[in-house]
């Protein structure tokens, strides 16, 4: 039974830290096409997939961006693993939500 539990536990902590590197790597290639598209003053402010993403060769990726007033959260569709695969091909799926804020003083 310790061992079961043990095995259990380093299974966890190694999905964990795959699942945290993931993230890290798909926020990273995202940044790298808003640059390679001259939109480098659009900030990646967050990145939301399912938590069976890191596992599959196709995923949906919700990235919320911002630049100066305005943010919008933009639907990614990721094809090949970005960690796994030699070829990786991102598509803009849609434009989930536009927000502006706008502010009053000097």
């Amino acid at each position: 039974m310790g061992r079961l539990i043990s095995l259990l536990f380093i299974a966890a902590l190694a999905y964990g830290g795959l699942y945290f590197y993931y993230g890290r790597v798909v926020e990273r290639a995202i940044d790298e096409q808003l640059e390679a598209r001259g939109l480098s003053a659009l900030e990646v402010q967050r990145i939301d997939y399912d938590p069976l993403a890191p596992l599959s060769t196709e995923a949906t990726i919700r990235a919320e961006v911002g630049y100066r007033g305005a943010d919008a959260t933009v639907t990614i569709r990721l094809y090949g693993h970005p960690l796994f695969s030699e070829e990786m091909r991102m598509e803009l799926d849609g434009l989930q939500n536009l927000r502006l804020r706008f502010g009053v003083g000097g």
